[in-house]
């Protein structure tokens, strides 16, 4: 056993000394035994009776350690109720005493909990537990926070594997192939933050500023090296997973704390009321100066997916109270606030990157031009849906449509390619068409998000939330009018870009059975060219096809069974009676 010498117990050196020098080897292995078995003059009577059953003294003197083992670890623990001053200076002198026999396992859990319940392990020992992994590996998590804080390297190690698969997970979100129901926006904050990769980021922080800050510090790095906004979510949902466990000691130095608490209830309660407007509002204005960098932790909380979401969301629901209420939408205050707070978000990328920490200029047109063209494009949808419900007149119903459904005027394109605002807003609204499951209003605009700026509508949030849209107005698919706004406008020319490919198999998954026969294997042919892009597309193109195969199968079956059932129809009526008894 390693470390017994220097701890003062003699170990396998004393005993080959005194095994070399004696005249007696086995007198000197009985004193060895009398010195150092349990020096309990009441056991010693019993050791004869145990060998005359059987039990060896080693597996005796181990069921002891073990016992007495588990009671002292117990004791150790119950040390936290000791004042804190006598409590560390216990442990202290135990820990000295102890180290040394660290990496005897059956004494390696006793000095494990010395360590652990010591609020400062000393360098000394911290370096030795560095340097063997065995017992870095086993350490309690409280004792690695203290390593990690002198090796910050270690600490990296540790965490990027767990921040990787956090993204993995959420992307995998949007590719529930077979549920069309499922959305990924459907969980609500406080169910989010219970992710087990979340929790245990909040395990390995505790109530340390500094490995916070330093993680924080890595999802800057990666958003800015990636652009993944999955980066951004992780950063609310680590703030206020620590919120709810109650961390003062971290969400107090937090400057985006008391932002993203008010934020987050907003998106619980999917609401902005007065008083929290003003209260986000004055969190955007009430940066200090010198503190400016601020103002890209306030961003990043804003490029959060679900906050881009719901501000989004926010937005178009105001807008279409401004048009049932037959008001001015530029006069709305809250409005002005989310749009603002909307841009923030969308640029946050740039703030971080160009360490510029300003908010940027919202466009006066956005809210003079392109708004009114938007409540004007709802207006038109409502005109549409109420002429639908009226009695049938051809040619008024005509006209009405004509009137209503015109191609979008050349600026709502020019704003949608070159402001990224503005073509969020096209998005939520082409969303809120699709699924309202107004096919005019679908044809009118969805074709103009194929050039939206950045190819933003190609992002997976929002191809995610359009297929599911898409998959509920599935009959009218069969409409090659349809289908050519949808598959040559949208999908085919982006089949290149990002995960396009496994969006669009998803809609034809659910949809095929409606397309025409001639679209549908023309489809399936394009798609198979770029199933072989990695082995996620390959499997999901596999499913497809069997799918199809199998819908295939069964319209072919069908003319058949319809035969024979009318075949069998005129046997029976030509048969006589007798001869069919």
């Amino acid at each position: 056993m390693y470390g017994l010498e220097e701890a003062g117990i003699p170990g396998k050196e004393y005993l080959r000394d005194s095994l070399t020098n004696c005249a007696d080897p086995l007198k000197a292995i009985e004193d060895f035994q009398t010195d150092n078995g349990i020096l309990l003059p009441s056991l010693r009577p019993m050791l004869p009776l145990l060998d005359l059953h059987g039990v060896k003294r080693q597996e005796f003197h181990f069921s002891v350690l073990e016992e007495l083992r588990e009671k002292l670890i117990v004791r150790i623990e119950d040390m936290n109720k000791l004042e804190t001053k006598e409590r560390d200076n216990k442990l202290k002198d135990l820990l000295t005493k102890s180290f040394p026999l660290i990496r005897v396992p059956a004494l390696q859990p006793v000095v494990m909990a010395i360590l652990k319940n010591l609020d400062v392990v000393e360098d000394k020992y911290l370096n030795d537990l560095v340097a063997d992994k065995s017992l870095y590996e086993k350490c309690d998590i409280s004792v690695k926070r203290q390593i990690w804080q002198q090796h910050p390297t270690l600490f990296g190690d540790e965490v990027s594997p767990i921040l990787s698969q956090y993204i993995k997970e959420k992307e995998m979100l949007f590719f529930n192939f077979k549920d069309a129901t499922k959305s990924f926006y459907s969980l609500s904050p406080r169910v989010r933050r219970q992710n087990p990769i979340i929790q245990t980021l909040v395990k390995m922080v505790g109530k340390n500023v500094l490995l916070y800050d330093t993680i924080l510090q890595f999802l800057r790095t990666l958003f800015l090296r990636t652009k993944n906004v999955h980066y951004c979510t992780l950063r609310v949902s680590l703030l206020m997973a620590l919120h709810d466990c109650e961390v003062q000691d971290i969400t107090g130095m937090d400057p985006c704390h008391k932002f993203g608490w008010c934020l987050d209830a907003c998106i619980r309660e999917q609401n902005v009321d007065p008083k929290r407007s003003r209260e986000l509002q004055g969190f955007l204005e009430g940066v200090r100066r010198g503190q400016e960098h601020v103002l890209g932790d306030i961003s990043m909380t804003l490029c959060d997916p679900y906050a881009i979401n719901f501000l989004a969301l926010s937005c178009m629901k105001i807008i279409n109270h401004h048009i049932q209420s037959e008001t001015l939408a530029r006069d709305n205050n809250i409005l002005m606030l989310l749009l603002r707070m909307l841009n923030l978000g969308l640029h946050s990328w740039d703030v971080l990157n160009s360490q510029v920490f300003r908010e940027p200029r919202l466009d006066p047109d956005l809210i003079t031009k392109f708004v009114p063209i938007l409540m004007s494009f709802i207006v038109d949808d409502q005109v549409r849906s109420v002429n639908s419900k009226l009695p049938p007149d051809d040619r008024e119903s005509a006209l009405a449509i004509i009137e209503h459904s015109g191609p979008p005027p050349d600026s709502y394109q020019q704003f949608i390619t070159e402001d990224r605002l503005a073509s969020i807003l096209a998005i939520y609204y082409t969303l809120q068409v699709t699924k309202q499951k107004d096919k005019q209003a679908v044809m009118r605009v969805l074709g103009t998000l194929s050039a939206s700026h950045d190819n933003r509508a190609l992002s997976d949030q929002y191809l995610h939330i359009l297929v599911n849209n898409l998959i509920t107005m599935s009959e009218d698919f069969a409409s090659e009018e349809f289908c050519s706004v949808v598959f040559d406008e949208i999908y085919l020319p982006s089949l290149t870009y990002g995960n396009v490919v496994h969006h669009m198999m998803k809609l034809l998954y659910h949809i095929h059975q409606h397309l025409p026969q001639q679209r549908l294997d023309n489809t399936i042919k394009i798609l198979e060219s770029f199933s072989y892009m990695n082995e996620n597309s390959k499997t999901l193109f596999q499913e497809l096809q069997t799918k199809v195969k199998e819908f295939v199968a069964k319209v072919e079956s069908q003319p058949q069974q319809s035969q024979q059932t009318n075949d069998d129809f005129a046997s029976s009526v030509l048969t006589p009676a007798a001869h069919r008894d």
